[in-house]
């Protein structure tokens, strides 16, 4: 049995452990609370700008390149992960779909090229020499709608310039606090155009009269495009760094609670460990009396 020295050393360290993932679940909290609230007000404008498109593909001629759909030789798959770890399985979640992913590709012949968003995807693929294109690393906790600008813009430009015929991305999709989902979507070519809300119009909604779209509807369309690109991109950044964070206060909760758990343990050990040395020394004192007599 371990001596009472040895005990009060572990105890001690567990709970420093505890106080660390007491305050890295605090700072989580307050990140996801921030990151949530910026997902949930982007959530109605990429919606409504779906549904825009929705509206004038029935009128508009599709020969903008984003439309185009070729032969799928060549496919990237953009991932999305965090560039820390100590979040749980959020991380290794996402890589693991995206694996699956390009073995599946793979083994239809499709040349797969990858690009990550994050570090830990990105370090995971560069390991199993994967054929990466593009890394963005750092964003974590800063996203701005820069970032996703010239991430969309170096996907458009290449898919337009024919490296490859399709764009996939792989993320995290917030759905509460102690759910995530990873999803797999196709980015581009824009085959679809669809909003999620857009079965949930009202008849009252659909017959307005008809808007009018200066200079053109062409023209709007045509701008909507890419900007589009941007704002999928930008919602992608938002979910999964929400998920991380939330993932992250998850894990850290656990953490504190196993910690708690082990202090109970340890204390009580502790205890009985020091109940039997002062058993130990009555019985050699009452011993000792006995053997003077």
């Amino acid at each position: 049995m371990p001596g009472l020295k040895e005990i009060r050393k572990k105890i001690g360290a567990v709970k420093s452990t505890r106080q660390i993932t007491k305050a890295m679940k605090m700072v989580a909290a307050a990140k996801f609370r921030r990151s949530q609230g910026r997902m949930f007000e982007l959530r109605p404008y990429a919606d409504k700008m779906a549904s825009v498109l929705a509206d004038l593909s029935g009128s508009v001629d599709k020969e903008h390149p984003l439309l185009q759909v070729r032969p799928r030789k060549k496919v990237e798959v953009l991932v999305f992960t965090g560039d820390r770890g100590l979040c749980g399985a959020f991380n290794t979640n996402i890589m693991k779909a995206a694996t699956r992913l390009i073995k599946e590709l793979s083994a239809e012949g499709v040349d797969v090229t990858v690009s990550t968003v994050g570090k830990k995807g990105t370090d995971l693929f560069r390991r199993r020499k994967a054929n990466m294109r593009m890394s963005w690393t750092g964003l974590s906790g800063k996203i701005t709608y820069a970032n996703a600008q010239e991430i969309a813009q170096n996907l458009i430009n290449n898919y337009v310039n024919e490296t490859y015929d399709e764009v996939v991305i792989v993320y995290n999709q917030f759905k509460s606090p102690m759910v995530q989902k990873v999803t797999t979507a196709k980015l581009l070519p824009i085959a679809e155009l669809t909003a999620e809300g857009a079965e949930s119009d009202n008849s009252a909604e659909k017959s307005q009269a008809a808007t009018e779209f200066e200079p053109s509807e062409q023209a709007v369309f045509e701008t909507l495009l890419p900007k589009n690109i941007e704002i999928q991109i930008y919602r992608a950044l938002l979910e999964s760094q929400a998920s991380e964070e939330a993932a992250r206060m998850a894990a850290m909760e656990n953490a504190t609670r196993n910690a708690e758990d082990l202090i109970s343990q340890l204390t009580l050990q502790y205890n009985k460990a020091r109940q039997a040395a002062i058993t130990k020394e009555l019985i050699d004192i009452v011993g000792g009396v006995e053997a003077s007599k």
